[in-house]
């Protein structure tokens, strides 16, 4: 072979890979961009990939604003006068419990939603600071028993108390007979905290919540209902409804609802927690012992398990054979009832 043909043989052989490496390179850029699109379509399909995406810290539901937002805790009447109630749909939790005889009242936590009216506002007591607390929440009443008054003016805990600001961040409502006629918004309570020099955001800790595949595998006892009867006027039940799998809340045997919007209160988790009552003066008034732990109910999506509740920085989370569980997105009822005669025979299920 001459040195001419060794040249041409050469040229062809350099040319060829050099037209290999230029296609591997194309398919390599091509390849990239379909491998990003699977990727993609396989985060919005899986919501189990969005780990990145924010959710609410104590709802656990996709996040359609600032998740950064401070808890507010305000106290609601539940006096049979002052039902329905306004706001309470929108709060992330709403805690129950006996305050003076068989009257119960609320603690709604307010953070990842605003409301517009929140009401009636009822006066405080040690308890429910203590709960408020647990989330570092700005405290909100309209009056406090002398064990409250103490606390909150003597602690280092920020409060709004209507009782000083009747008339602006509170409103008297017509349709309302006082006690039971006192009315803040979001809007007032923010002035409130703003003009009093309070923080109006957090990093608000998280609760755990169960993932979806976690939730599919739930496990305890089919339950259709759950009956509470804290007095005769008080008979507070909450009924499955299986098609969007939440528990809607009774009371007295009708459905409770938002006054303004007729929005029906329901739960994702209703959290049925047994602790220690005592008396401590003659109204009655009374201590809760809410630091020791004891049996508790937990009902999430048709099923009801019997666990433990437990202290933990404040908060009354659940726990099984010492383990903690998780709560199911959504909002969260937790109902606090007398250790005697217990949740056996204070709790109805059917």
């Amino acid at each position: 072979m001459n040195r001419r043909m060794k040249g041409w043989i050469l040229f062809l052989a350099s040319m060829c890979l050099i037209l290999t490496a230029c296609q591997s390179r194309t398919t390599l850029h091509k390849a990239k961009p379909v491998a990003l699109i699977r990727q993609s379509i396989e985060n919005k399909t899986n919501p189990e990939k969005r780990a990145s995406e924010p959710v609410y810290p104590l709802t656990g539901l996709p996040a359609k604003g600032p998740i950064n937002n401070r808890v507010i805790g305000v106290m609601i009447n539940n006096y049979y006068l002052a039902r329905p109630q306004s706001g309470l749909q929108q709060a992330d939790i709403v805690i129950e419990a006996l305050a003076e005889g068989r009257i119960t009242r609320f603690l709604a936590l307010f953070q990842s939603q605003r409301p517009p009216i929140i009401g009636p506002v009822r006066s405080a007591r040690p308890y429910y600071i203590q709960l408020n607390q647990g989330f570092g929440g700005i405290y909100v009443a309209f009056g406090w028993s002398p064990q409250a008054k103490s606390i909150l003016q003597n602690g280092d805990i920020d409060y709004i108390q209507g009782l000083y600001h009747d008339g602006t961040w509170f409103k008297r409502v017509t349709f309302r007979e006082a006690p039971h006629n006192a009315y803040t918004s979001s809007a007032d309570l923010e002035k409130g905290a703003k003009a009093s020099g309070f923080s109006l955001t957090q990093s608000v800790k998280p609760l755990p919540f169960l993932s979806t595949e976690e939730q599919s595998k739930l496990k305890g006892e089919t339950v259709n209902k759950v009956t509470i009867t804290y007095s005769s006027d008080n008979v507070v039940s909450y009924a499955y409804n299986p098609k969007d799998e939440l528990f809607y809340r009774q009371i007295n045997g009708k459905q409770a609802e938002d006054r303004e919007s007729l929005t029906p209160l329901s739960a994702a988790n209703v959290f049925i927690v047994s602790a220690k009552h005592t008396f401590i003066d003659k109204y009655p008034r009374r201590a809760i012992d809410l630091t020791s732990g004891g049996p508790a109910y937990l009902l999430q999506k048709g099923k009801l398990q019997r666990v433990e509740w437990k202290n933990v920085g404040g908060r009354l989370l659940p726990y099984k054979n010492g383990h903690p569980l998780g709560f199911v997105p959504g909002q969260t009822w937790i109902n606090i009832v007398e250790s005697s005669p217990g949740l056996e025979k204070e709790v109805k299920i059917e």
